[in-house]
């Protein structure tokens, strides 16, 4: 291969015969993007981070504020259940308060409200009704929804 002096032997610039020296771009065009000429995206990351994570965090205490009404929505009728046995056997309503107190686990005991309506005599059908105003204590979530109602009633022959 016959080539200019200084060509590497099998490289194209040797194979065309123009001195490599003549054939390269200049350094300033042939360079890859730098941190100047990407300047202008340089902060989208952040820019959408700030526009996103309010919302992501809405979303997510939003979420866990309906898991913590479902929850206390479930620990309500098992307090009603547990009333409703309770007063089948003693029916009067402190008996049926302790049953529903003892049941309702994660409840606030003084927001829980017991009623008892229906005979008391055996064989009479004693409805107990249960409610709870669900606190909404989820940080920004709370702010703007109020307490959530929650009840349930259960129904039992007194013995």
């Amino acid at each position: 291969m016959t080539g200019t002096p200084g060509a590497v032997s099998g490289s194209p610039m040797a194979v065309s015969g123009v001195p490599e020296a003549l054939s390269r771009t200049p350094r300033a065009l042939s360079r890859t993007p730098t941190a100047v000429s990407a300047a202008p995206d340089a902060g989208q990351g952040t820019a959408e981070l700030a526009v996103l994570l309010p919302v992501l965090l809405i979303l997510i205490f939003t979420v866990v504020q309906v898991g913590v009404v479902v929850r206390d929505h479930a620990s309500v009728h098992h307090a009603a259940r547990a009333a409703a046995r309770r007063a089948a056997v003693t029916p009067d309503e402190a008996s049926a308060r302790a049953g529903a107190v003892d049941a309702a686990g994660g409840l606030r005991a003084d927001r829980l409200q017991v009623e008892l309506d229906g005979g008391r005599q055996s064989g009479d059908v004693l409805t107990v009704s249960v409610s709870y105003p669900s606190p909404t204590e989820v940080p920004l979530v709370g702010r703007f929804v109020g307490d959530v109602e929650l009840s349930a009633t259960a129904s039992v022959r007194v013995e």
